[in-house]
């Protein structure tokens, strides 16, 4: 196992030790950022490819997975500053085309208390599954090429019940953000992917974020993603570091790095992309699981913290910052996806480890 770590000549031992038993709980490479009181640290651990020694990339890139909701949010609510969306008008208002519920509003898509089936499948309370795009085992595999339309995982969504009357409930659902980045572009009339440079990118001098579309590449350097799945009885492992995203789309299609993400959450939440107004609406949290306007809201003993996490074929992210932006935590993980999603435990307790050795007085 490899490790590497910098950081303004700071010791951080519990901070590389998280890191490490990651690692060791079968995470492929892990590379982490803090910024705080003590200043910058970045850290990393494992190997960039799987049965090589390569250095694991303190600052690499990776799919970000639903962490890209905020990206999306983010610009939806720059757009409402600017007087081009209204936060409470009708999603229907700006997209007529898919016939939605006029009592759907743009609010309601970016908060996922739509009611909106999810195009990537539902679990209901009773245990039943309804299933969407394929996204697991070798029928993903077979077809992690392909290129799904917007529209197409809008109607696929819109062919299935609601969950729930809009503004009734929350459950979430990939499909809001596809709509929300759609809303995006038919008001501007310019893609994503131009909209997001001029409103974010760009100000921020982030030059490490990708909104891919349809393209599997993903620039160097990267660690690398895995797939584990059973073909005719045999269990298999692909390499799926390239991968259409279109399946999930701006539901988790972007690509990143810690340093990028530590850029935008903490510009963001230090009120340097919103009026203070909107920044406000953005982190008022509904009452079911504490999720705002693209972020969520995370309760500790020493205040709010902010966040939205991803993860998606092989690859995940980290992005947590204090309210003020000036204590953040954004991390990038590479491991062997499978379709019991079986890292899960593991992810949810290195989430739950590094905030408290960042957020909550635990620090190395």
């Amino acid at each position: 196992m490899s490790t590497t770590a910098s950081g303004q000549g700071q010791d951080r031992p519990q901070l590389q030790a998280v890191i490490e038993e990651l690692v060791e709980s079968d995470f492929v490479g892990v590379q982490l950022r803090v910024h705080d009181e003590q200043g910058e640290w970045v850290g990393s651990a494992g190997v960039r490819e799987l049965g090589q020694s390569a250095k694991p990339l303190a600052d690499g890139h990776f799919r970000i997975g639903s962490s890209t909701k905020s990206f999306v949010a983010t610009s939806v609510l720059m757009l409402v500053a600017e007087g081009r969306i209204g936060l409470d008008s009708p999603a229907d208002d700006y997209l007529p085309e898919f016939g939605l519920d006029r009592r759907i509003t743009v609010r309601m898509l970016l908060q996922h208390t739509s009611g909106i089936f999810n195009h990537t499948g539902e679990l209901y309370e009773d245990g039943t599954i309804v299933l969407g795009v394929p996204w697991q085992g070798k029928e993903w595999v077979d077809n992690r090429f392909h290129t799904y339309r917007p529209e197409e995982l809008v109607r696929l969504s819109l062919s299935k019940p609601a969950r729930f009357a809009p503004g009734t409930g929350w459950s979430y659902s990939n499909t809001n953000y596809v709509l929300a980045r759609l809303v995006v572009e038919r008001v501007t009339g310019r893609s994503f992917r131009e909209e997001l440079q001029r409103l974010v990118l760009g100000p921020l001098g982030m030059t490490g974020t990708v909104a891919p579309g349809a393209s599997p590449e993903i620039p160097e350097p990267h660690n690398h993603g895995y797939y584990r799945y059973e073909d005719a009885g045999q269990e298999r492992t692909v390499d799926v570091t390239r991968q259409n995203p279109s399946w999930v789309g701006a539901g988790g299609d972007l690509i990143s790095t810690t340093q990028d993400l530590h850029t935008f959450i903490s510009a963001l939440m230090g009120g340097r992309l919103l009026p203070a107004e909107l920044l406000a609406e953005m982190r008022r949290p509904e009452a079911t699981v504490g999720y705002g306007l693209g972020v969520f809201a995370q309760e500790t003993g020493s205040g709010t913290v902010f966040h939205h996490n991803g993860a998606i074929m092989g690859s995940a992210a980290l992005m947590y910052s204090s309210s003020d932006g000036s204590r953040t935590l954004t991390a990038g993980l590479t491991w062997v996806d499978d379709a019991e999603l079986a890292i899960a435990p593991a992810f949810q307790a290195a989430q739950r480890r590094f905030v408290d050795a960042v957020f909550c007085g635990k620090v190395g």
